[in-house]
């Protein structure tokens, strides 16, 4: 029996509750994830107000070149990173030691600096490396580098301390320390350690490693050893998360992007493949464009010339792979929906499609404030249950970003593809394995979540757990109010987050861009209702294939 394509009426929640809701979850995001709430946050936020610019961390280091070690370097030619002792960090954290650290030991030993690298011309060395603490501007530590990739010395015999204790002392004192401590001094691969165990925090304590060429000083690096069983934690956890995320995410997204292909040429007959072109490529330039703007970290892990270029060219192809499954589950999606009699993605110029865009991007921010508030308090819960931690990361820096101003443009990315693959086409692709509309959400959402796992919180499961409500979440939009929300909701959810994070960096430039990205979702809208007047609309009219209903419960159809 064939039949018209309808829209499923589904009980939708009314704009006033969505709004109320809305408000319940900024208060939540802002007193959970804004708001200080203890001395050590009081104390972050104070420090964070207080670093220095790039351009003066800089000049720091290129003072430093000349002052200590006679090396003269323009700072404008100084290429200025992020780096961060992650391990450090991460565990100060979870003993919540981080308070009494700020104030005892920071000034000398950062876990968060800036790296300033110059190369050098006509000198016996390719590279010199300066760590800038990020907020005094005070040297911590440098390396001269034979190349990008040579990080440690080659190992070598060095004399006894003493007989280079002379050339040793000036160099500790010019980056803030005085060799006359008593130090435990042990003889590394290249040079010395020196330790001072009296000087514990929970159970770490400091130390610096001193490098020598031939009595020449040529590194000396500041840190904290932390105990065996905290290291020995994070590298399990680490190979966890490597598990879940390429078996439970990578392996099962690609047999999803197989399935995509497969299910594109089944259901062309109730789709059109011009459909997704438009989104798919949005998707690919600006992942390609998110890359790029990438640059100063990729430089700053010793990828130059050639090997950038190849990089970026292996980028290109991957992300023109992820692309082309975002398409194909964009029209796969849209196919095996409309097979089942249901709308989940409107066509432009159907009935009430711009008047639904605008409804849509006006729902997707206060879903957006509701899932913040959602996360501000599972990461709560998880804190007081299963003690969840998180620590910093230099690859997720805004700090080695060419231009910083432009990662929520990231956040399209993240709505475009997740909600192409994983609820547009991962819903009606598991509900026919699974005969559950429910089961379908919750193993695509795990899927999903499990793609999240590298992220530096741990336990590394603390992620797949907070995710799968959040999935839930997007998948009721998805089902309740269709496509086009879930993806404004999306969307909008990561800008925020993305935006404030550049507004808290400071500045003009990244202040407004924030609030532009902030309000692009609704330009957008409001642009897409513009060309869709009223006056152009056409009712959808497609054929229906008798077959097994979707869904086993009813009205749980999304309209567009």
């Amino acid at each position: 029996m064939n039949s018209e394509v309808r829209k499923v009426q589904p009980r939708r929640l009314g704009l006033k509750t969505l709004w109320i809701m809305a408000a319940v979850g900024l208060v939540l995001f802002v007193v959970l994830q804004i708001l200080p709430t203890s001395p050590e946050e009081a104390k972050q936020v104070e420090l964070a107000a207080k670093i220095i610019t790039k351009q003066e961390a800089a000049e720091a280091a290129a003072e430093f070149a000349g002052s200590a070690l006679g090396l003269q370097v323009q700072s404008d030619t100084g290429l200025v990173v992020y780096d961060t002792d992650s391990n450090l960090y991460g565990y100060l954290t979870r003993d919540s030691l981080l308070e009494p650290y700020l104030n005892e030991y920071e000034a000398q030993f950062p876990y968060d600096k800036f790296q300033v690298r110059f190369d050098l011309v006509a000198e016996a060395y390719e590279t010199l490396a300066v760590d800038v603490h990020m907020t005094s501007g005070k040297v911590v530590g440098f390396e001269l580098l034979s190349s990008l990739f040579s990080m440690m010395p080659a190992e070598e015999d060095v004399a006894d301390w003493e007989g280079v204790k002379a050339q040793v002392t000036p160099m500790l004192e010019a980056v803030g320390y005085s060799a006359d401590q008593q130090w435990v001094v042990q003889e590394i691969p290249g040079g010395f350690l020196l330790s001072d165990p009296q000087q514990q925090i929970g159970e770490a304590y400091p130390e610096i490693e001193v490098f020598l060429d031939q009595h020449i000083v040529t590194g000396i690096h500041k840190g904290f050893a932390l105990p065996d069983s905290f290291t020995n934690y994070v590298k399990k956890q680490q190979t966890l998360a490597n598990w879940m995320t390429y078996l439970g995410y990578a392996l099962l997204t690609f047999v999803l992007g197989i399935l995509a292909i497969v299910y594109s040429a089944l259901t062309k007959a109730h789709t059109s493949f011009k459909r997704g072109i438009v989104l798919a490529s949005v998707y690919f330039v600006l992942s390609m464009g998110s890359a790029l703007n990438m640059l100063p970290y990729f430089e700053k892990e010793g990828m130059t010339g050639e090997l950038l270029a190849f990089a970026l060219v292996f980028q290109g192809v991957i992300t023109l792979v992820l692309a082309a499954s975002v398409y194909f589950s964009l029209v796969g999606g849209d196919g095996l929906w409309r097979q089942q009699g249901t709308i989940l993605w409107s066509r432009s110029r159907e009935t009430g499609y711009g008047r639904h865009v605008l409804r849509s991007v006006s729902e997707g921010y206060a879903w957006a404030l509701i899932i913040m508030g959602v996360q501000s308090a599972l990461f709560f819960l998880l804190e007081k249950t299963i003690h969840t931690w998180s620590t910093t990361d230099a690859s997720q820096s805004t700090y080695n970003m060419l231009y910083p101003a432009l990662l929520p443009a990231l956040a399209w990315v993240a709505g475009i593809g997740e909600e192409a693959v994983y609820r547009l086409f991962g819903i009606p692709m598991l509900k026919k394995m699974f005969k559950s509309t429910i089961a379908a959400s919750i193993i695509t959402t795990l899927i999903w979540a499990f793609g999240h796992t590298l992220y530096p919180i741990y336990p590394v499961i603390s992620r797949p757990i907070e995710l799968l409500f959040i999935g839930l979440i997007f998948s009721y939009i998805f089902l309740r109010h269709g496509f086009i929300t879930a993806v404004f909701a999306h969307v909008i959810f990561d800008s925020l987050l993305m935006s404030i994070s550049i507004i808290f960096m400071g500045g003009t430039l990244n202040i407004v861009s924030g609030l532009f990205f902030i309000v692009l979702p609704l330009l957008v809208a409001y642009l897409i209702y513009l060309f869709n007047p009223s006056g152009k609309e056409r009712p959808p009219v497609l054929k229906k294939k008798e077959e097994e209903p979707l869904f086993t419960t009813p009205h749980l159809g999304g309209h567009l």
